[in-house]
Order: C-alpha cells, then sequence, then structure tokens
C-alpha cells in the first residue's frame, strides 16, 4: 500500500501519568515502597499496538517536570510517534498511587487536578496527524478532565470519519471524575455513538445502556448506527456482534492473573491490531481476549502486553479463535 512517509497505522490520546505501584499489600497509607510506572488507558493502548509492530501515535501534553520527562521517555522507549506531544511549562504531569492486590481490583488514587493532561485542545497539527491514521481509538476518560479534551476528542473523531479512518471508543468510565452519573452517560454515549466500534465492560454496558444482557448492550449502540460492538465479560469472556448480524464470543484465556487493571486497553489493543493486520472479523475477539489476558499477568499496566511472540504462544494453544 502507498502511504505517506509518516502515516500511522493508529493513532490515541489522553493523558498519560507518572504511577506508583505499592511494593506490598495492604493499605496504601501504610506501604512505604513504591515502583514507579506510567500510566494512562490511551497510553496502554498504545503501548500494546506498538509492542505489536503497529505503527502508532499518542497526543497530548506533559508537565515540564520529572514525570512529564519519563513519560516522554517511555514513549520513545516503546517505539510511539510523540512528535505531537507538548511540554506544558505552567502545568503539571499527572500522578496515581496504586495498591497491590494479587488477582484482584487494586485501588487507585489519582493526583490530576489542573494538570498538564487536561490542557489538551483541537489543532490543526493534530487534525494532521489523526489524519493520517487508518484507526483513531479514544476513551471515555478525557471527556471527563475538562472542555478542552471534550472538544479535541469530538474534533479527533470528526477529522478520522472524514478521511474514511475507523474510529473505536471504549468507555472506560470512572465516575469519580464526573459530577454526577447522569452527565457521565450523556457525555459518553455522545461520543460513543460518533464511533464505528464502541467496546464496553459488560457493567459498563448497563449503565450506559439500562440493558443487564451483553446481547442487549450491543442492540442498543447497533439500533443507533455503531457497526461492531464488542462486550467484555471478565471472567466469562467476550461476545462481539456486528451491524450485519454477526454475532461471535471467546471464552477467557487460561492466565494467572495478578493485577487486573489494563485489561480493557489490551482487549482494545488486540482488536485494532486483527482489524489492522486485515484478519477476519471471527479473529479479530480471540486476539482482543488474548492480549487482554496477558495484560493481566504483571503488576505494571503496561509490562504483560505482549508482543508477536508471547501473542501467539497464547493464542496457539488449541483456544477457539
Amino acid at each position: 500500500m502507498n502511504e505517506p512517509d509518516h502515516a500511522l497505522d493508529a493513532v490515541t490520546f489522553g493523558e498519560v501519568m507518572a504511577m506508583f505501584v505499592a511494593g506490598q499489600a495492604g493499605p496504601l497509607e501504610q506501604v512505604e515502597q513504591y515502583r514507579r510506572a506510567l500510566a494512562g488507558a490511551e497510553y496502554n493502548v498504545a503501548v500494546g499496538l506498538a509492542r505489536l509492530g503497529h505503527r502508532t501515535g499518542w497526543i497530548g501534553r506533559v508537565g515540564d517536570d520529572p514525570f512529564g520527562h519519563y513519560a516522554l521517555a517511555e514513549l520513545a522507549r516503546h517505539g510511539i510517534d510523540a512528535s505531537l506531544v507538548t511540554v506544558d511549562p505552567a502545568a503539571p504531569t499527572a500522578f496515581q498511587i496504586k495498591s497491590s492486590a494479587p488477582g484482584g481490583e487494586p485501588r487507585v488514587v489519582y493526583f490530576r487536578a489542573h494538570s498538564a493532561g487536561s490542557r489538551l485542545a483541537p489543532s490543526a497539527a493534530a487534525d494532521a496527524r489523526v489524519a493520517g491514521a487508518r484507526h483513531l481509538h479514544a476513551t471515555g476518560i478525557p471527556l471527563a478532565l475538562s472542555a478542552e479534551l471534550r472538544a479535541f476528542a469530538h474534533r479527533a473523531v470528526t477529522v478520522a470519519r472524514g478521511v474514511g479512518a475507523t474510529v473505536s471508543v471504549d468507555p472506560n468510565l470512572r465516575p469519580a471524575l464526573w459530577p454526577d452519573r447522569r452527565t457521565m452517560v450523556r457525555a459518553v454515549n455522545d461520543l460513543a455513538l460518533r464511533a464505528d466500534w464502541v467496546l464496553p465492560g459488560v457493567a459498563e454496558g448497563e449503565v450506559l445502556t439500562g440493558r443487564r444482557e451483553p446481547e442487549g448492550i450491543a442492540a442498543w449502540y447497533l439500533e443507533r448506527g455503531v457497526r461492531l460492538v464488542a462486550v467484555k465479560r471478565g471472567a466469562q469472556g467476550a461476545e462481539l456482534y456486528t451491524a450485519d448480524g454477526e454475532r461471535w464470543s471467546c471464552p477467557p484465556f487460561a492466565v494467572e492473573a495478578v493485577d487486573t487493571v489494563g485489561a480493557g486497553d489490551g482487549f482494545a489493543a488486540g482488536l485494532i491490531s486483527a482489524s489492522l493486520d486485515g484478519e477476519p472479523r471471527e479473529a479479530w475477539l480471540a486476539r482482543a481476549s488474548a492480549v487482554g489476558a496477558l495484560a493481566t499477568t504483571s503488576t505494571g499496566d503496561q509490562d504483560g502486553l505482549p508482543d508477536r511472540a508471547a501473542l501467539a504462544a497464547l493464542v496457539g494453544e488449541g483456544v477457539p479463535r
């Protein structure tokens, strides 16, 4: 395929944060040692795609501080295009602390008010970068952080749709970031209904649609123009539905889960990756589920995300594709 020299397979945007993971189990106020890492749902997806060999870009803002410079170094280390990451001299890079909860859901405490990441706004340069990508991935998190980021998200979707790129939205609901549930639901669905694909967890789907079963959640979006809905069911696997009436399910992959944070981001990376590779749709769900499962095998949000060899090792173990 003839593409511009700087064309990307996928691009995403949002806020990246320094993350300090507890070195021991127990209440965060009692933890004495932490391990430094990076966090951010969209950043996790970018890392997942880059590890699978896709040309990936991430757009955002970081502070002119040690956390911001650490984020830039990590983006470069993963081979992610960060040419549209702005260093903000007037606002800090956000950070979070995360408890150790082996095999379960850890507690996460955010320090992100008035952060550099919340100041990302639309620009001609960002439009050009989005327009040069085959796929745009967005989540509901930036919508909660500022009016500027909400405007950026909707502008990015407009640009991507205008050039024929596919668009995915993972709701990634964070109720603590919103003033109330009604505002959250309205804002997230306003963006999701402009996407080609919507990727909710089953509990998120119930909040957003009022329907409890995966089929009903998917139908709510498909009836409103979305082309594909993948519903994540945790230990029950995942299901994929399309506007053409197709439906697939995938059982969970057997892995030793250490930390469930980032599983949904891995799922998104796997689904996007399969699409970019031109795989048949019946194979998309298996790759998404496999990458999501592997993402849970480490304490860092990105450490478990696989390269091609690790992915093939898991998917090739007789799991339905």
